[in-house]
């Protein structure tokens, strides 16, 4: 098992954080209304009350019942509405149906989360003695946690507001786009290859350093050599595929991929809405936190499926990357870009010109041709805390990069994101990958 106390615990910077986190993670909800709290649009989305009540009772189960033996719970029941996989923590409310939760209220989910952050101010603080190892790496797991779940927050909610008819708008106003850029002049950016490291550094000491299981051990693999497109696929770009047909082409498309297409009724990217053609032909919008607007033929492409992205690439007469490709190339790049923290919550139109790759990090989750699997000599977290990633290691792909939801905190070149390969309600794009030419 992974060795999880080889350092001593932070109790400092842990409480800082812990309160950064958590109120990162109320501000998002600021801009809702109350009514808001409570939708649940699909079964792989979750209402935000839902978010809110989980992210605290994986502090209180992991975090406070093991590390305060005096801990008032804050109500015995919420552990059958809150918990969401964890079959050793026991009984769970069924995932599909917490859209149907409208009782505890909004604002009891709000006092369950004050209760909790008391309780772990205090542990924090050193009132109840010496902060280990063991609680220091479930608190800086939490932490990691919570910050999936505020992008998860997020693409839920622009999941809810996009089915309704009004098409209302997440916030009304945020910061300014940034200004449309060129694309790289030299598409492909080309890579040597050979014997190479994959995956985080097998110890754990500090926060700097966290990775999650999924992420280790680190290991060699070897990779010929491999082009990489400079930027990511871009609306534009996209467009193309669209206008001449691809979603009605055969040829381009896994037959699983097709058959998803037709059954879904899939004709363009999730949030893509057709208002009529324009002279360019064009004539399509796009629905986003911010409100609706016009297309903007610059920005990364966003919201596509495993199934798409593969059929765009295999149009263009390339692939998606392989894991180990895409982080051999990310390793060294400045994990920087557009993130949760610039709270542009959109992928931005302009690229970082100069860099061998332009945006690596943030902006979209990029498709990979990777399934999610365990990495050679694999070893989940011990306890129950071992069910957060190994057991989805089946019919999933593997994202690498981050998005403009993802907490810049949160990336790193070797975090290794999962979906179905049908999923499109998060923020995923491609970058094209080939054989050298």
């Amino acid at each position: 098992m992974i060795e999880r106390t080889a350092a001593p615990p932070r109790t400092h910077e842990l409480n800082a954080l812990f309160a950064r986190v958590r109120r990162t993670t109320e501000a998002l909800c600021r801009p809702l209304r109350q009514e808001d709290y409570v939708v649940q649009s699909m079964p792989d989305a979750s209402p935000t009350k839902w978010h809110l009540a989980h992210t605290s009772w994986f502090f209180e189960t992991f975090v406070l019942r093991p590390g305060l033996p005096r801990y008032p719970v804050f109500e015995e029941r919420f552990a059958l509405l809150f918990n969401s996989y964890y079959h050793a923590a026991g009984e769970r409310h069924p995932r599909p149906e917490r859209g149907l939760l409208s009782r505890p209220t909004v604002e009891e989910v709000f006092a369950y989360r004050a209760h909790v952050d008391h309780w772990m101010g205090a542990l924090l603080a050193g009132e109840h003695g010496a902060l280990g190892g063991e609680l220091a790496f479930a608190i800086e797991l939490g932490l990691n946690h919570e910050e999936q779940h505020q992008e998860l927050l997020l693409t839920d909610v622009k999941h809810m507001l996009a089915l309704n008819p009004l098409e209302p708008a997440y916030r009304e106003r945020g910061p300014a786009p940034c200004a449309a850029t060129k694309l790289p002049s030299e598409r492909w950016a080309s890579f040597e290859g050979g014997l190479i490291e994959v995956g985080a550094a097998d110890s754990v000491v500090g926060a700097a350093s966290f990775a999650f299981d999924n992420e280790r051990p680190r290991h060699r693999r070897f990779v010929p050599p491999f082009e990489l497109a400079r930027a990511p696929v871009t609306c534009g770009e996209y467009l193309e595929f669209v206008e001449v047909g691809g979603y009605l082409r055969a040829e381009h498309w896994l037959s699983d991929g097709w058959d998803a297409r037709a059954r879904l009724g899939w004709e363009a990217p999730l949030y893509w809405k057709r208002d009529g053609l324009k002279r360019d032909g064009s004539g399509w919008r796009i629905l986003t936190l911010n409100g609706a607007r016009e297309l903007d033929p610059a920005e990364p492409v966003s919201h596509v499926s495993f199934y798409e992205a593969d059929a765009y690439a295999r149009w263009q007469g390339a692939r998606l990357p392989l894991e180990e490709e895409w982080e051999h190339a990310a390793t060294g790049e400045e994990p920087v870009g557009n993130l949760l923290d610039s709270d542009l919550l959109h992928p931005a139109s302009c690229a970082r010109v100069g860099r061998r790759l332009e945006q690596v990090f943030g902006d979209v989750w990029e498709w990979t041709a990777s399934p999610y699997t365990p990495y050679p000599g694999f070893q989940p977290f011990q306890g129950t805390l071992g069910e957060y990633n190994g057991k989805w290691m089946s019919s999933r792909w593997v994202l690498r990069g981050g998005s403009c939801a993802t907490p810049a905190r949160h990336i790193r070149a070797s975090y290794r994101n999962f979906f179905g390969p049908e999923a499109r309600w998060q923020f995923t794009g491609l970058r094209l990958a080939r054989a050298p030419r």
